[in-house]
């Protein structure tokens, strides 16, 4: 039998034909050491999406929907709770393709309520199929639903530096704004409050606090 050459990680041996193991220690050891938002709990799905989704610039129309209606979700909930949620939210909402939505009927909504893997929330479904109505309306008079929400961005990414995750806002002058337009429009579930965390989720705004390794 031929030498077998070892991988050593802290005090364990490992042997080449464990390379999956040993990525996987490696990704846990890195977890341990990085310093994220104080909002992350420890399961990989919300690491993942901070570090690699959160705070991001989004720009495509489509995703921002998807976005924006399922921060409406969250509403007397929480984000955590939703995103475990958000692949069966695409799978029956067509992937939040608004023409489809738009066009959903008493029998879909019915559908949707029997669900078990959304939150059954009547409101909360029918603001999605109202929104989407409400977003192909802004795409015919702003030319652009990424172009429209970003205005309240002034552009943006604005960059904050927040120290700590208490000094960052629930709500700032701009997603008040932002709230007050989409709601004039007649969207539902776009209070200021879930505008702010669409805008930080979106990249409008980098709420990464100091010490999180994605403001390196």
């Amino acid at each position: 039998m031929g030498r077998r050459n070892l991988w050593l990680l802290g005090e364990e041996i490992l042997y080449p034909y464990d390379k999956l193991h040993v990525n996987r220690k490696l990704e846990e050891k890195t977890n341990m050491e990085i310093t994220r938002c104080a909002w992350v709990n420890e399961d990989p799905l919300y690491i993942d999406y901070h570090d690699k989704e959160w705070g991001k610039p989004l720009y495509d129309d489509l995703k921002l929907f998807e976005l924006l209606m399922l921060e409406g979700m969250q509403a007397g909930l929480s984000w955590y709770t939703v995103l475990k949620k958000r692949e069966h939210y695409r799978k029956v909402f067509d992937g939040f393709d608004p023409h489809i939505i738009a066009h959903y009927d008493d029998n879909k909504i019915e559908e949707l309520m029997q669900d078990t893997g959304i939150i059954r929330n009547r409101l909360k479904i029918n603001a999605i199929v109202k929104n989407a109505k409400v977003y192909l309306d802004i795409c015919r008079e702003e030319g652009s639903f990424s172009d429209y929400v970003w205005s309240f961005a002034g552009g943006g990414p604005v960059i904050n530096e927040w120290n700590t995750r208490a000094e960052v806002p629930a709500t700032t002058v701009q997603s008040d704004s932002m709230s007050k337009a989409l709601k004039k429009k007649g969207m539902t579930f776009v209070g200021s409050t879930i505008c702010y965390a669409f805008m930080q989720a979106s990249g409008m705004v980098n709420d990464h606090t100091m010490d999180c390794f994605c403001r390196k």
